[in-house]
């Protein structure tokens, strides 16, 4: 019989320095280069304001998880939560031709209902032991 090696750990991010992994090295390279473009560009206050709000959300997407999952992926989750909820109502909005037919229509044969079987004693404890030999017992055996 073959054996297969089954892979473990397969949640786990490759590190490539130290404890920070490729994604979050990726994120942290993308702010840089934001925080350098505003450097350029902008005036001392709007840089320091800026780059603290960059800094911010660059800490927030490389190292923050919340319930097992990278920021990121809880942002998406709550974007497809807001856009298609799990929770559907149904709302039928009738029109006034169907009303009006609605109490036209005469009122429903009343189905039949059968009385129910009472179970004995015996016969539970029958049926345990059935259910408990794996259907070797045979209760109509003993009778």
């Amino acid at each position: 019989m073959q054996q297969f090696v089954v892979p473990q750990f397969i949640e786990v991010e490759d590190k490539i320095i130290g404890p920070v992994t490729v994604r979050q090295f990726i994120i942290m390279l993308c702010g840089g280069v934001l925080v350098f473009i505003v450097y350029r560009f902008a005036d001392f206050i709007l840089f320091v304001i800026l780059t603290a709000i960059i800094g911010g959300l660059v800490i927030m997407f490389s190292f923050v998880k919340i319930n097992g999952q990278t920021f990121h992926y809880f942002i998406l989750n709550i974007f497809q939560t807001l856009k298609k909820p799990g929770k559907r109502i149904w709302r039928k909005d009738y029109s006034k031709k169907e009303l009006d037919h609605l109490r036209k229509v005469e009122k429903i044969e009343e189905v039949e209902h059968y009385d129910k079987k009472h179970a004995k004693r015996q016969r539970i404890r029958d049926l345990a032991l059935v259910v408990n030999t794996g259907g070797y017992y045979r209760p109509e055996e003993f009778e």
